[in-house]
């Protein structure tokens, strides 16, 4: 498996299930009103985590990929693919909206996505459908300007979901990069509470299960 951070919460996980045959997945793709750049994206599977134009540009994925933007059990490919509800806010949506939280089976390791999460932490229903998780993608920008409606997480806040979710694997999203227009706070509030210096970035990420430690639990940042 391979995973490829394009900025803010979209992926590209390419997916591979024997010989010559490899599923792509895309989530949450970008418009150019973020300040970012996203490249055409091809995919088998999309995935939307909610409306907003900074995750749900449709028309950057090529391929007639199979779409998912609504809670629900699915299989395509071969792959397994859940869909969780939760909130874009602390307000059970009054102020954002809904969100889709995303867990992804393939390859005998699950992934799990937030989205743009934005409950202050996840419910027992929502920990009990994500269940044990390989790989999680996680939001901690929040917002850090008073006068702007949260947007996600912030970085404490996300550190407590990863007590929640106890994956074996952390990739941060949804936070400051250059060129970014959406104000959002950077990886030193992440790492902070952490106790983490720097961590080198990385261009993608390629896994496998037996990669995957059982002890110790690892911080990776993606090149977007």
């Amino acid at each position: 498996m391979q995973i490829f951070w394009k900025g803010q919460s979209c992926f590209q996980v390419l997916i591979n299930l024997g010989k010559e045959n490899q599923v792509k997945i895309v989530i949450d793709p970008f418009s150019e009103e973020t300040g970012l750049k996203l490249p055409k994206l091809e995919a088998d599977i999309l995935l939307i985590t909610h409306s907003h134009s900074n995750h749900n540009s449709k028309k950057s994925v090529f391929g007639n990929p199979f779409l998912i933007e609504k809670p629900g059990e699915y299989e395509i490919k071969g792959i397994f693919v859940e869909g969780i509800h939760s909130w874009h806010d602390s307000k059970e949506g009054r102020e954002r909206g809904e969100n889709i939280i995303y867990t992804i089976e393939a390859e005998e390791m699950k992934l799990c996505h937030l989205g743009d999460f934005g409950q202050k932490e996840l419910t027992e229903r929502q920990i009990n459908k994500i269940g044990d998780v390989d790989i999680l993608m996680i939001p901690i920008g929040g917002i850090p300007h008073q006068n702007q409606k949260r947007g996600t997480i912030s970085a404490k806040e996300a550190v407590k979901v990863m007590s929640q979710i106890e994956p074996k694997i952390t990739i941060p999203m949804h936070y400051r990069i250059p060129n970014l227009k959406i104000k959002l706070d950077g990886l030193e509030k992440f790492f902070r509470p952490l106790g983490i210096k720097e961590v080198k970035p990385l261009p993608k990420l390629s896994i496998k299960k037996r990669n995957l430690s059982p002890e110790e639990a690892k911080i990776i940042i993606l090149k977007p």
